[in-house]
């Protein structure tokens, strides 16, 4: 084999190393939307729900809550399950003990 085929074999291998790098990067981009999206529709319908059990609904509160839950079906249809832990109960989450907060 001469030195021109090798360099193009190297070359081959580390084309093919930089697609997979790149495909998995860009699934780990596609999962972490997903999941902001899902987040930000429980938000919404947390908002909602919310706003019903404290009298602040609105006429159009119901018809909010069914299409919020159409979405988050859908989302779930094309996504997987979406995580329904509360978010307190997770040592990582934002405001929860141990989160990077120090209180001081």
């Amino acid at each position: 084999m001469g030195f021109l085929d090798k360099v193009k074999e190297q070359a081959a291998v580390a084309t093919a190393v930089a697609k997979d790098a790149a495909q998995k990067g860009q699934a780990k981009l596609d999962d972490y939307q997903a999941k902001r999206d899902a987040d930000a529709l429980l938000r919404d319908l947390g908002a909602v729900a919310y706003a019903e059990q404290t009298g602040r609904g609105t006429a159009t509160t119901s018809t909010d809550v069914e299409q919020l839950i159409a979405k988050l079906q859908a989302h779930e249809a094309t996504h997987g399950p979406i995580d329904l832990s509360p978010s307190a109960s997770r040592p990582d989450a934002p405001g929860s003990p141990g989160a990077g907060y120090s209180g001081s």
